[in-house]
């Protein structure tokens, strides 16, 4: 089944299993394990990012505090840290509520937040395809597990059932105008007497008529 993440199986194939995890339990609505499964997702994240840099951390607070102290200070590293943090805050509500929420909208935004990272953690510290970046989370194949058609795809169906409507359009105008000029020749035409011919027709008779006349 396809995920949103199919893109990280190059880059981190365990860290695609963790992440690929989580989009299956929102799936069928476990909301509240999909928010701790990105959790781990995130704390994994920044245990990779952080590689030797990590001496004495241990807790995710301590590993995210020792990776915002290393810092440059880009907009894509303040992003990419807020993420984490993000990641971290719900996940450790979800694991340490005493209730279940079924808080659905959270959890899609840690799903989100979590695609963010990965493609972060691809391009920038894995240096991976640089065509991620303009990766979109689609929430479409996060409820199907089918991705969607391409753009390309889509175009070429929407041509191809013009040009059938375009067709038929033709078929039928095609057919009414052959029906119309078998119609026009099958009406019989009225037979008219030429004008010639009538006044032919009267000179006779006039000439009858003078005739008799004298004769009489």
């Amino acid at each position: 089944m396809a995920t949103n993440f199919d893109f990280l199986k190059k880059t981190d194939k365990n860290l695609y299993e963790i992440i690929s995890e989580a989009e299956k339990l929102y799936r069928d609505e476990y909301f509240d394990q999909c928010m701790g499964q990105t959790r781990k997702f995130a704390e994994n994240v920044c245990k990779k990012v952080l590689g030797k840099k990590r001496t004495t951390e241990n807790t995710f607070d301590q590993m995210l505090a020792t990776l915002k102290d290393n810092s440059q200070g880009s907009e894509q590293e303040k992003e990419f840290i807020a993420d984490l943090y993000f990641l971290k805050k719900y996940g450790n509500q979800s694991v340490h509520s005493s209730s279940v929420k079924k808080d659905g909208i959270n959890a899609l935004e840690c799903l989100q937040r979590s695609f963010e990272v990965a493609i972060n953690y691809s391009v920038y510290n894995q240096k991976g395809d640089k065509n991620n970046l303009n990766l979109h989370y689609d929430i479409q194949l996060l409820a199907t597990g089918k991705k969607d058609k391409t753009l390309a795809q889509r175009y070429e169906h929407a041509k191809s059932k013009q040009n059938n409507s375009k067709t038929k359009t033709t078929t039928k105008t095609k057919k009414t105008t052959k029906k119309q000029i078998s119609t026009i020749k099958s009406c019989p035409q009225e037979k008219t007497i030429p004008y010639f011919w009538i006044i032919v027709g009267i000179f006779a008779i006039i000439s009858l008529a003078v005739i008799i006349f004298l004769f009489v």
